[in-house]
């Protein structure tokens, strides 16, 4: 990542308020910490990653960092009880396996099933500019509002309509939080065989802006709505044999703070969790229209292959490969646990949309519902076909 010479100004004299808030341990690159001025506790310069205090001004300014070179996210919200060691440690351990597998592992491919072929068909862009339209009318999703679950009750609401006749066995909870009053969704959708295997499919419900309004309609209303149309379609086809459970997260923009806490969880309760889809932006294509990225660093190879795999047999893009950063979305906090996890992307990063954060994120000439649409392809099938699937990370 190259940063432009503004950020890379030593900022330890931010503010009154970032001298006297307590600093509090977060994951994040390691250049950006040392950019933000956080206090660098220990790192990795391999994988450019550093355990670091920093205050809320320092993580806004990471923020602002990532941002401002084409990135997103930026960070995560770390217990106060980890030790810095440990958690490097178990990351670079995570990576060093993923790397060696990626070294020698064979094509893989998949068989196409009309059945998916007929689901993927069912699939409307319509569905999901409406979803986008409505959730970019709320003037923010901010976890930090005062009152910072408006949206997530009525999107609530939404699910329980659209979840009426279902024929298998469902749950849907608001998940609460030590970290942010505000709450994330979790639709789970037993499977009907092998219920303790799960298949995550999520993405952020929240938005930020560094001033004014915040409608984020691509980040992340766009990858949200990609992820209810999957679900739209994928109830018509009944509950797989593996449980699917579907997750619109809280507080991403603020440290992954939601998706932390709930992988943290999985993790502490040992939950079989085989694969984890997070769709975060998935509305502008400046990289081309049909030009999706596929970010490798924290991410698993295997997921990546199996991603390939989807795309060549059920949804025709061209995937590009890039690099995001530590923290650049929930998929970091489940990869920290151990979790097998990808991030397809809307473009690579230097052609993302730029307009993120801003109150300028809303739905214009430059913005493709069928680009998003590719995203919920990727959705249905891997709920479909790896939910009906015996296949698992091999390493």
């Amino acid at each position: 990542m190259k940063l432009s010479p503004f950020f890379l100004v030593t900022l330890f004299s931010l503010s009154a308020f970032a001298k006297t808030d307590p600093a509090k341990p977060v994951l994040a690159s390691l250049n950006v910490l040392q950019a933000a001025g956080a206090k660098v506790v220990s790192s990795d310069a391999g994988l450019n990653l550093g355990y670091g205090l920093a205050n809320p001004a320092q993580q806004e300014k990471i923020s602002e960092i990532m941002h401002e070179n084409g990135r997103c996210g930026g960070f995560e919200s770390l217990s106060p009880d980890l030790k810095a060691g440990d958690v490097l440690a178990s990351l670079k351990s995570l990576v060093e396996k993923d790397r060696a597998y990626a070294k020698k592992r064979k094509l893989l491919t998949l068989e196409k099933k009309p059945e998916i072929v007929a689901a993927l068909k069912e699939l409307d862009e319509n569905n999901i500019r409406t979803t986008v339209e409505w959730l970019a009318a709320f003037p923010n999703r901010y976890n930090k509002d005062p009152r910072p679950n408006v949206h997530v009750d009525q999107f609530e609401g939404r699910l329980r309509n659209l979840m009426t006749g279902f024929r298998g066995s469902w749950k849907l909870e608001q998940i609460a939080h030590t970290s942010t009053q505000q709450k994330s969704l979790r639709l789970h959708i037993e499977g009907t065989t092998r219920p303790r295997q799960i298949v995550v499919i999520g993405g952020h419900l929240d938005s930020i802006s560094r001033m004014g309004n915040a409608p984020g309609a691509d980040d992340n209303a766009s990858g949200s709505a990609s992820i209810l149309e999957a679900l739209r379609v994928f109830l018509s086809k009944g509950p797989a044999e593996r449980t699917i459970e579907f997750f619109w997260y809280a507080g991403e923009e603020s440290g992954l703070l939601g998706s932390k806490e709930i992988a943290g969880k999985y993790k502490a309760e040992t939950k079989n969790v085989v694969a984890v889809l997070q769709l975060d932006m998935t509305l502008f294509p400046g990289a081309g229209q049909g030009v999706i990225g596929s970010m490798e660093d924290f991410t698993s190879a295997w997921l990546r292959d199996y991603v390939v795999a989807v795309n060549d047999t059920y949804v025709g893009a061209q995937l590009i490969t890039d690099t995001c950063g530590y923290g650049c979305s929930d998929h970091a906090s489940w990869y920290r646990q151990g979790f097998p996890t990808v991030m397809p992307f809307e473009a690579d990063f230097d052609r993302m949309n730029h307009n993120i954060h801003t109150a300028g994120d809303v739905i214009d000439t430059r913005m493709s519902f069928a680009h998003s649409l590719m995203f919920a392809k990727i959705a249905l099938v891997m709920a479909m076909d790896l939910g009906n699937s015996t296949a698992s990370q091999p390493y």
